[in-house]
């Protein structure tokens, strides 16, 4: 009897060790992460999408002179890196003309250099909503759009927006 004994308290070790290794989570499983934008990168995009949008149509409402000088030292500041100045200067703008399609996309390039990307898709949207949904603005707002979508890891939204995007343009008519 005491040789029965003897195996059976070697047992208990054992068996605590396997059921507290049961009770242990397994290691989280990392996704591939995509790789980070810089805001630069993203607001050079933006704006180059502007540039390249060589629609027959171009609205461009009429400035306000205030308006234009804020802008004008929003513009400034953005270019020293002065993000903050930035972003106090057009949101002094858009007390004074909410509506402005012009000043909410630069408020969103602004908000994407700040990194606050929440806010930048929704000005870019608003922008969009309220502008004239062609040309030079309109292709702001979606290549805005799309980027952000893309630093979110959002492949289908970025191509989504990057169709949006295209219907920006007008083509002329070919005069023969």
């Amino acid at each position: 009897m005491f040789l029965v004994r003897r195996p059976l308290r070697a047992w208990p070790l054992p068996l605590a060790a396997v059921l507290l290794a049961a009770c242990t989570t397994p290691a989280p499983i990392e996704s591939p992460k995509h790789p980070a934008l810089a805001p630069t990168a993203m607001v050079a995009a933006i704006r180059a999408a502007g540039e390249r949008e060589q629609s027959v149509i171009a609205v461009q409402p009429l400035a306000d002179p205030g308006i234009s000088a804020w802008k004008q030292a929003a513009q400034a500041d953005s270019d020293a890196g002065h993000y903050d100045a930035a972003a106090a200067k057009l949101d002094q703008a858009l007390k004074h003309s909410p509506d402005s399609p012009e000043l909410l996309q630069d408020r969103a390039e602004v908000a994407v250099y700040q990194r606050d990307y929440a806010l930048a898709q929704k000005l870019a949207q608003q922008s969009w909503t309220l502008g004239p949904k062609l040309g030079p603005l309109c292709a702001r707002n979606w290549e805005t759009i799309a980027q952000l979508r893309q630093q979110a890891g959002d492949e289908a939204g970025a191509a989504t927006a990057q169709k949006w995007l295209a219907k920006c343009h007008v083509q002329g008519v070919n005069r023969y």
